[in-house]
C-alpha cells in the first residue's frame, strides 16, 4: 500500500509546476495548461484524502467528479477567448491582451 505522504508529495510537485507553469508562461495555451495541471494536482489531493480518511464516505470522488467539470468548463472557455483574442489581435501573448484599455 502506498502511503499517503508520497500521493501528496506528486500533487504538490504537479501543482508546482502548474504553477510555474502560469507564471513564466507568456502564451495563453501554455497558461491554460498550467492550469490544468494545478487542477489535476487538486484532484490527486482530494482522491488521496478520500482514500486514507473516509473511504466509505463517496464525498472525495463527488468533489472529483466536480472539480472535473469545472476544468472542463474552464478548457472549454479559455479555449473559446483565446481565439477569439487571436482572431481580433493575431497573437496569443497574454502581454499584448489589452482589450479592455481604451
Amino acid at each position: 500500500m502506498v502511503p499517503l505522504w508520497m500521493y501528496l508529495a506528486v500533487a504538490a510537485g504537479l501543482f508546482c509546476i502548474g504553477a510555474y507553469g502560469v507564471l513564466s508562461r507568456r502564451n495563453a495555451v501554455a497558461v491554460l495548461m498550467g492550469v490544468e495541471l494545478m487542477l489535476n494536482a487538486v484532484n490527486i489531493n482530494l482522491i488521496a484524502f478520500w482514500r486514507y480518511v473516509s473511504p466509505l464516505n463517496m464525498a472525495g470522488q463527488a468533489f472529483t467528479a466536480f472539480v472535473f467539470v469545472v476544468a472542463a468548463a474552464e478548457a472549454a472557455v479559455g479555449l473559446a477567448i483565446i481565439i477569439s483574442v487571436y482572431r481580433n489581435r493575431r497573437s496569443v501573448i497574454v502581454e499584448d491582451v489589452d482589450l479592455l484599455k481604451w
